[in-house]
């Protein structure tokens, strides 16, 4: 195919905001994880596939399948969409209880 870019399972963007790798990238509608380190407006590599341990909100009991939001605020992903102020991450691949720090994460497409 002439008109072929790319799989897409991996995007090079300029960095939304600075991003340790492993981080959450939030770019409009896409999403996904730092490949690598970048500073604001720096080229960085974002997987926008597969699943990813996250850390999470302390309280939330997440259960397997359950929709799990990013809270850029706090960086933790959670249950809440607060009222559509979170950006929907994903869903769970395994249950969380509220006295653990981090869920398995499988990223959605949107």
């Amino acid at each position: 195919m002439k008109n072929f870019e790319q799989a897409g399972s991996n995007l090079t963007i300029p960095a939304p905001a600075a991003v340790v790798s492993g981080g959450v990238v939030i770019a409009g509608e896409i999403r996904g994880i730092a490949a690598g380190s970048a500073a604001i407006g720096a080229k960085v590599d974002v997987v926008t596939t597969g699943v990813f341990r996250l850390p999470k909100v302390a309280a939330d009991n997440i259960t397997l399948g359950a929709a799990v939001y990013y809270d850029a605020g706090e960086s933790l992903v959670t249950i809440d969409d607060d009222e559509g102020t979170n950006v929907k991450l994903g869903v769970a691949v395994e249950a969380a209880a509220a006295t653990t720090g981090s869920v398995a994460v499988r990223l959605s497409a949107f």
